[in-house]
């Protein structure tokens, strides 16, 4: 077999693991080949598969059995730019590797057997159904070879299914479309679940961070020399053979505190876990060790620290083992290129099932042992090991002139945000804070500003209401002061401070959440019309409490 945008060669392992052999790797990236000529003893060279537009090129491939590509996915990602980046070139590079196939499928004499593709599940968006030899510019070549261009060259879109990894063994709940064709049966034979999350299927579970975990020693062990047994594979190496796993990924509280709040408590999406659920597979390993984000998978660490520290991301073996790689095999480069070579790779797991259903299709052996590596040649490795706990002396800051973007809860569905820009409008931050009221749960759902000192006409509404007078009394007698003008706010959250008594303003907003907790006025709605917000009838009482406290904010800091 050969593998195009092969990367680190996780579509490559599953392969191995069931006994093919592993003849080239293509892709344009020096560390991938250099990660992939590490560990399958080729002598791949980098490659812009662009080249492969030539039919010479084409042509001068090795013929072999089967075929694997996992085209880029960034573009076609809906987590890039939000769903919005440019696909054009993933579009040209698929169907790059979508012109190989075609020809080492229809040529003469081929002996071509199966051939499969990886991408994320947007990509189905904005691929054909089914490509002609005239869609994949091949007419020249068809003619020559006396087919019609206008013939289907393959059928894509009848020979794709949407995989989940955890569902074939996997620690981790990858979701990602896999196209192909086994020739002899003319389609896409999609291998049976081997785990399950349904009850009422009679499978094994699907296997869990936690389940990992207990099985796998911690970043923070000491040095020794004991065995460590994979958590997946029958292979057990001693631990100063064990790369990239006993080194420190704690991150600073600020990083956690905005990881937790995009997580729990988005404007328009889904409550998520914080820290992760070890009680399930993990989620999805991006190709970016993000720390402060929606995506980041966050961890409680295993040392008793608060504040910096305590909480982590995954070590790359961790993310290593989720991705379905054993211990020995290695990555080339520094931590931030070995996070995006595991995190680009296909899971081994799910390629390692499709490698297996090609057998049995073509009534091959299965083989007794999975063909796993088992010594660790760490010679010419970068170890991220240390064996020592960071020192958190460099908390992150944010770029002058960043905007922010904050609010208490989601209740009544209903947030009541604060922002240093109009939210839908503005693509900069201003020079100026601004209180508005976002309805629904959905990004552009109504939103409006509200303005300024609108707080005094809501003091009559919250008098007459339980705690309502202690509630004024605490934000007008103490936290009020450690609001600051609102060019001390911007740079308040740009270096993520406090300075002289004066909060970042997501500290000012965490402390008001807090506070109209503590009134215990969960369960409390407003029944009369309160004019700010202009959608609602029917409010609930923490949201006032909130928009008081928000717009308060506002006014201070835009009056100084």
């Amino acid at each position: 077999m050969i593998d195009f945008f092969c990367g680190a060669g996780g579509f490559s392992e599953g392969f191995r693991q069931m006994g093919f052999k592993i003849v080239q790797g293509y892709d344009y990236w020096k560390p991938a080949i250099d990660t992939y000529n590490h560990n399958f003893g080729t002598k791949s060279k980098v490659k812009n598969i662009l080249d492969f537009y030539s039919i010479e090129e084409i042509e001068s491939l090795p013929d072999t059995d089967i075929i694997l590509g996992s085209p880029p996915c960034v573009s076609f990602s809906s987590s890039n730019n939000s769903g919005k980046a440019d696909k054009s070139l993933g579009v040209q590079l698929t169907e790059c590797f979508l012109r190989i196939i075609a020809v080492k499928k229809h040529k003469k004499d081929s002996v071509l057997k199966a051939w499969f593709m990886e991408n994320v599940v947007n990509s189905k968006r904005y691929l054909q159904p089914e490509y002609t030899f005239k869609d994949l510019k091949l007419e020249e070549w068809a003619k020559k070879n006396k087919i019609s261009p206008h013939k289907t060259a393959i059928k894509l879109l009848e020979n794709t299914e949407v995989i989940n990894s955890a569902d074939f063994g996997s620690l981790q709940a990858r979701k990602r479309v896999i196209s192909g064709e086994i020739m002899s049966k003319g389609k896409l034979i999609k291998p049976k679940h081997t785990h399950t999350n349904k009850a009422d299927v009679p499978l094994p579970k699907h296997k869990t961070i936690g389940q990992m975990k207990k099985m796998f020693p911690t970043p923070f062990d000491s040095m020794n020399d004991s065995f460590i047994k994979d958590p997946q594979f029958d292979v057990s190496i001693r631990q100063s053979e064990l790369t990239d796993h006993f080194y420190d990924t704690g991150i600073y509280a600020v990083d956690a505190k905005f990881s937790r709040h995009w997580k729990v408590n988005h404007p328009y999406m889904g409550k998520m876990a914080f820290p992760e659920n070890e009680d399930k597979p993990s989620r999805t390993i991006t190709a970016t060790k993000i720390s402060n984000s929606r995506e980041s998978i966050i961890y409680k660490s295993e040392i008793p620290r608060k504040g910096d520290g305590e909480f982590r991301l995954p070590t790359v073996r961790e993310a290593a083992i989720y991705m379905g790689f054993p211990i020995t095999f290695q990555f080339k480069g520094s931590e931030y290129t070995k996070w995006r070579l595991v995190g680009n790779a296909v899971c081994s797991s799910v390629s390692k099932v499709f490698a297996k259903t090609v057998l049995q299709e073509l009534d091959l052996p299965i083989p007794n042992k999975i063909n796993i590596e088992k010594k660790a040649r760490i010679e010419g490795i970068e170890n991220l090991n240390t064996f020592s706990t960071k020192i958190f002396d460099s908390p992150p800051v944010k770029n002058k002139g960043a905007k922010c973007r904050w609010h208490s809860f989601k209740d009544g569905n209903l947030t009541v945000t604060l922002s240093n820009f109009r939210i839908g409008k503005d693509k900069t931050s201003k020079n100026k804070w601004f209180t508005s009221i976002q309805y629904g749960n959905g990004e552009g759902y109504p939103s409006h500003l509200v303005r300024d000192n609108t707080f005094e006409k809501l003091e009559p509404i919250i008098k007459k209401h339980s705690n309502g007078e202690l509630f004024l009394d605490i934000v007008n007698n103490g936290f009020s002061e450690k609001i600051g003008s609102k060019k001390e706010l911007q740079y308040l959250f740009e270096k993520q401070t406090e300075i002289d008594g004066k909060k970042d303003p997501t500290e000012l907003i965490e402390e008001l959440k807090e506070i109209i907790k503590s009134l215990n006025q969960s369960k409390s709605t407003i029944n009369e019309k309160v004019d700010a917000f202009k959608h609602k009838t029917k409010v609930p009482l923490k949201q006032v409490f909130a928009l008081y406290g928000i717009n308060k904010i506002a006014s201070i800091a835009n009056s100084n």
